[in-house]
């Protein structure tokens, strides 16, 4: 409605001005009054003067209106008591859209008020920063985790502690690290998530810092309880017989409560106690074997790490499972995608993980029909990269899925139960991990994730 008003007063005018215009040309052509030329060229003058004025009115008062939505204020009025109609509904619409900008802005501030409350009082940290390391946003409980009273770029943790610095500084988004920091407080466990998302053209990184202390104590005191239950259940099945074996030996050398003469042992008394004897040998043997295995999986070195490819490690691993038991009756098939894949590890350390894996896989099928493994190694959707094991066997019952990774746990009778738990200990030391999925009768798959 107030566009055509305005139209009309434009076209109105721009008629008037063309009609003295053809008035004046015929006056001339007809050799008309001097007079007459003359009024309705000073007509003309103020008609033109006028269309001017009328159009830089309303063009100045847009311009003002633009520049001030432009320069985010919404304080400007325009005053709608004037007489001019058309004017006065332009003026009347330029208000009412300005109210509603205000109101927008009122909802945006108040919106961004509420996520700013939210964000305080989340016990998790979160830290904004862009590309040049200079910092958005942080909250109270990301201040507080980093021993921070003011945080403005991440080079300030630097200040604190230096290997948070550089877990924050060199994390990728979609990735996640852990940290341990010692503070005035003691010593806190971190765990950094970090994504990514643009705000114009800065690409942001949003940070979230979560203190695991409390979940890492009760893992650890969870695997502690596994691991104790084991051991008392290993050694009792140690002990037992050597005890009760003992005392049946010792009854062989008392007699109504006193030692046996020489005279009176026979010779089926003699091999009785030296196969006793033998049996305690065995067992005390069996004993320290399987104290040797708990040495060993506590004594695991460091990573040697260097990079290799994939490729060349897995077609090292084929060579060795030849020579598995078993192996001439499972098909093994091999991809890599790329073919160039590389990776940075211990190549021996992860070469041992896989035939661990292999040979669990060729013990769970056992000479199945068609039966099957795959190993593949691919850039996983995280970026990361997978190395992964899967076999058609059996598979895993669902409440043995987290039992199998304790040390010393096995279901198989000539098993030592460090297997799995030694090369999930050995990707911990890569900084990657080790994931079972398994659907029984179907397929069970093992992921080195790295």
């Amino acid at each position: 409605m107030i566009s055509r008003k305005l139209y009309f007063q434009i076209v109105f005018r721009v008629l008037l001005i063309v009609s003295l215009a053809v008035a004046i040309g015929w006056a001339v052509a007809t050799n008309g009054s001097l007079v007459f030329v003359l009024i309705c060229l000073l007509l003309e003058i103020i008609l033109v003067r006028n269309l001017i004025w009328y159009l830089n009115t309303v063009n100045r008062k847009l311009y003002a209106f633009l520049e001030s939505v432009q320069n985010n204020d919404t304080t400007l009025f325009f005053p709608d008591d004037l007489t001019g109609r058309p004017i006065q509904e332009l003026y009347s619409g330029l208000n009412k859209v300005n109210k509603q900008i205000q109101k927008l802005k009122i909802d945006n501030q108040q919106r961004e008020q509420y996520f700013q409350t939210l964000l305080e009082h989340v016990a998790t940290g979160i830290v904004t920063y862009n590309s040049r390391g200079f910092v958005v946003h942080a909250n109270s409980a990301a201040k507080k985790l980093m021993s921070l009273n003011v945080l403005t770029h991440i080079a300030q943790i630097e200040r604190i502690n230096r290997d948070l610095f550089q877990s924050v500084k060199n994390i990728k988004p979609f990735e996640q690290t852990h940290v341990t920091v010692i503070t005035k407080e003691g010593t806190v466990e971190l765990l950094l998530k970090a994504t990514s998302f643009k705000i114009k053209d800065d690409e942001l990184i949003l940070l979230s810092i979560q203190d695991i202390r409390n979940e890492l104590d009760e893992k650890e005191l969870d695997s502690w309880m596994k691991l104790i239950r084991v051991l008392m259940h290993e050694i009792m099945n140690s002990v037992a017989p050597i005890t009760s074996l003992s005392e049946s030996l010792s009854s062989f050398f008392t007699k109504d409560g006193r030692s046996v003469l020489p005279e009176e042992l026979d010779q089926q008394t003699i091999l009785k106690t030296m196969r006793g004897l033998n049996v305690i040998r065995e067992q005390g043997s069996g004993l320290m074997q399987f104290v040797e295995s708990y040495r060993n999986l506590t004594r695991l070195p460091n990573p040697d790490k260097k990079r290799f490819r994939i490729a060349d490690l897995i077609n090292r691993i084929k060579v060795l499972y030849s020579s598995l038991e078993n192996s001439n009756n499972v098909q093994l098939s091999i991809s890599v995608n790329p073919p160039d894949l590389e990776l940075f590890a211990d190549e021996n350390q992860i070469s041992q993980v896989l035939i661990n894996l292999l040979k669990n896989a060729l013990e769970a099928i056992n000479a199945k029909p068609d039966s099957r493994i795959h190993i593949s190694a691919e850039i996983a959707f995280n970026n990361r990269t997978e190395i992964s094991v899967a076999d058609n066997g059996p598979g895993i019952p669902n409440e043995m899925i987290e039992q199998i990774f304790v040390p010393f746990f096995t279901t198989r009778p000539n098993g030592s139960g460090i297997g799995l738990s030694l090369s999930r200990q050995i990707m911990r030391l890569h900084g990657g991990s080790l994931q079972v999925k398994s659907t029984p009768n179907k397929e069970t798959t093992f992921r080195l994730l790295f």
